[in-house]
């Protein structure tokens, strides 16, 4: 099915202004941008246009009622200054999961990845190529119903911006396990990536920020036993010579970073297990001198070293990041495929003409 996208260019970029080396992440905004709408079950008008404000009334359904869902992706280029990027397909299938699950309009892979590739040759310029660095890609759908009342919304907005970014988490973090705040329960939205997740995670958040703790390790909202993500990332830990990380059970989201890295692990021969893992194993673990690693992985800072996690008052310290095996294995092997340094052999990169 071919998709015809009316292309407006930008007459003023802006991509002299921005100095690559020294981005703070999501802060900086490439020259355009994609938008579809969906009006009486047909998705109408795509587009590309200079990036710049939405024109919304103030009854605007998201705004009152959360239906609003989003994805991150990155693009890369590749050694022959080719933009490249990964696993776009899964960000496709993942956003209509959540359309799905949040009684919205599901969108077409084919508009979907027609108008990602056109907007990022565009916008190709903006992609950084200094080692760490990144355009990220931000994915999203809101309801646009000019209606104040609770029901399924029946009109959508699909947009897609980007921005240059450097490295997320510039060292290792840490992270202190959540015993009030809960992110996700059963039956709940926690597999999707809905707007509202990250909203009820600013305040407990902020109060760890507070404490110096630069991220939260959430825990189930049933007992606080059971360890889920950490902020808004997967979480994985190495006891012995096992590699292990939460099961999706309808409250964790289903990383693309995660499954990426456990793919890549098994396929170096390392055993991953997909289990509940109670926090007092951790420490248990820990105690012990056999928890070797722990890493969030995501989009955004792809793998994150955690350099100690905080329970009940006490800071569980982590090996030396320099010294561990898995962590520092992930990262580079990832970044190396992202960037075709190393053969694909998962079919994970798309190419952008």
């Amino acid at each position: 099915m071919a998709i015809s996208i009316k292309i407006t260019k930008t007459t003023h970029s802006r991509i002299n202004t921005c100095d690559f080396n020294n981005i703070q992440f999501g802060t900086v905004f490439s020259d355009h941008m994609f938008v579809v709408d969906y009006e009486d079950g047909n998705w109408i008008n795509p587009e590309i246009l200079p990036f710049g404000p939405l024109s919304l009334s103030p009854s605007t359904f998201a705004l009152h009622y959360g239906q609003a869902i989003f994805e991150g992706m990155k693009a890369y280029k590749n050694t022959n200054g080719e933009a490249q990027l990964f696993r776009p397909k899964d960000n496709i299938k993942r956003l209509n999961q959540s359309a799905k699950r949040m009684a919205m309009a599901e969108l077409p892979e084919e508009i979907f990845m027609e108008g990602l590739k056109q907007l990022i040759a565009i916008d190709s310029n903006w992609i950084p190529t200094k080692s760490g660095s990144s355009l990220y890609i931000r994915p999203y759908m809101f309801a646009t119903d000019e209606f104040v009342g609770v029901r399924p919304a029946k009109h959508f907005k699909f947009v897609i911006f980007t921005c240059p970014v450097n490295a997320y988490y510039p060292k290792p973090i840490r992270v202190v396990v959540e015993e009030k705040y809960v992110r996700a329960f059963d039956g709940g939205v926690g597999a999707t990536k809905a707007a509202g997740n990250y909203g009820i995670s600013m305040l407990p958040t902020y109060e760890a920020n507070q404490k110096g703790f630069d991220q939260i390790i959430w825990t189930d909202g049933r007992e606080h036993k059971y360890i889920e993500e950490s902020g808004t990332m997967n979480v994985f830990f190495v006891i012995g010579d096992k590699v292990i990380t939460p099961l999706l059970d309808g409250t964790i989201l289903e990383g693309i970073t995660r499954n990426s890295c456990i793919k890549l692990l098994q396929n170096k021969g390392y055993t991953v297990e997909e289990r509940k893992i109670s926090v007092d194993e951790i420490v248990d673990a820990s105690n012990k001198g056999v928890l070797k690693d722990a890493f969030g992985t995501g989009t955004a800072a792809i793998v994150a070293k955690i350099a100690a996690i905080n329970y009940k008052g006490v800071d569980y310290k982590l090996p030396n990041p320099e010294e561990r095996e898995v962590s520092n294995y992930l990262y580079k092997t990832l970044g190396e495929i992202q960037t075709g340094l190393i053969p694909d052999n998962f079919n994970w990169i798309e190419r952008v003409n």
